[in-house]
Parts: structure tokens; sequence; C-alpha cells
């Protein structure tokens, strides 16, 4: 890449292949939306590196991350799960897991959908920032509180406004890369 990269990912190959090519990008894929929600309340009180080098465990370990197989887990998955040394291994997480699957499918059966449940608090249009400093971009904002309670009114766990306003980042919702950083410019054309 050309230019400077947001300082965050800097340090790791991982980091920077997951900015590089995914953070920031819109997306309003149901699964890989599920996907990101799951991880990003997996990953509080850690790193976003520890769950991005568990991902491909994450993965297998949650089938594919489909809402509907682990919303039909039982104890047995969930013991198995508790004993999977590939993923954070926390009882409430994966209890978060199980019925966030649930949420989701509510809300397909509701005649909705994740996507467009979490695209409304920007409009259905991605809010593009232009942060000069890491230290400018927040924790969190007015649309991730909004989207945290009306997560948590539809049943969603570890989906409080800082985890929101990380989904948001990740998924696109928002483009939180400096402006000097080159994938700032592309994601705000559409050439992601």
């Amino acid at each position: 890449m050309n230019g400077e990269r947001c300082p965050w990912c800097e340090g790791s190959e991982l980091y920077r292949h997951y900015h590089d090519t995914e953070w920031g990008v819109p997306l309003k894929d149901e699964r890989a939306l599920f996907e990101l929600l799951l991880l990003e309340g997996a990953q509080a009180g850690l790193s976003w590196a520890t769950i991005l080098k568990k991902r491909e465990n994450y993965r297998r370990a949650f089938d594919g991350f489909d809402p509907a197989k682990i919303a039909a887990y039982d104890e047995a998955k969930v013991a198995a799960l508790l004993a999977d040394s590939g993923i954070v291994r926390n009882r409430a997480k994966v209890a978060a897991a199980v019925g966030n699957a649930c949420a989701c499918l509510a809300l397909h059966a509701g005649g909705g959908s994740l996507a467009d449940f979490l695209w409304q608090f920007v409009d259905g249009e991605p809010i593009v920032n232009h942060w000069t400093h890491l230290a400018e971009v927040p924790a969190r904002t007015t649309q991730s509180d909004a989207m945290s309670k009306a997560l948590q009114k539809a049943g969603f766990k570890f989906v409080g406004s800082t985890i929101c306003y990380a989904l948001m980042q990740s998924a696109g919702l928002v483009n939180d890369h400096l402006t000097s950083c080159p994938r700032h410019a592309e994601i705000a054309a559409g050439l992601a």
C-alpha cells in the first residue's frame, strides 16, 4: 500500500491485512455482519489482535456463523465450545453468541434483516469522517448509543455502545480511516 496506513494497524501483518482489505468497507451481507457482531462481542476486554488470531477457529467452532445452527446449540455443544482452546472460553460470551443467534432469527422471523437493523442508525449510508489524528476517533457516538439500546431491546448481549461503534467501524457504517490513509479515499469513493 502506498501512503501512510492508520497507525493502529502497524506492527502486525495480520492487522495490516485486515486494515487494508476489510476494516471500514461497507458490509451488508447478513452472515458477515453476524460474524462481526459476535467477534466484536468476544473482543470485550481483549485486544482485536487476539480475536483476529482466533477468527478461523471461531468460524469452525461456530459453524460458519450460521445463526440457525448456533441458535440450536445444546448444553453439550456449549460445553465443547467452552473446552475449545481455539476461541475465547468465556461462558457469558458463548451464551451471548447463542442468544444473539436467537435474536437474529427473531429479526428475520419479523421480516427484517440484521443488515437493515444495523444500517438504519446511519440512514443506510456510511458516515465519512475526516479524522487527521488517531486521538480524534471516538470510542462511541450517539449512533452507537442508539444502536446499543436497540440491539439490547431486541435481545442481543455484549452490544454496549463501544462494541457497537467498533462494529460500525469494522463493517463500514463509518469510515474512520485517517485522512492520511489511502483507504480513507478509496472507501469514500466506493473503490474498496
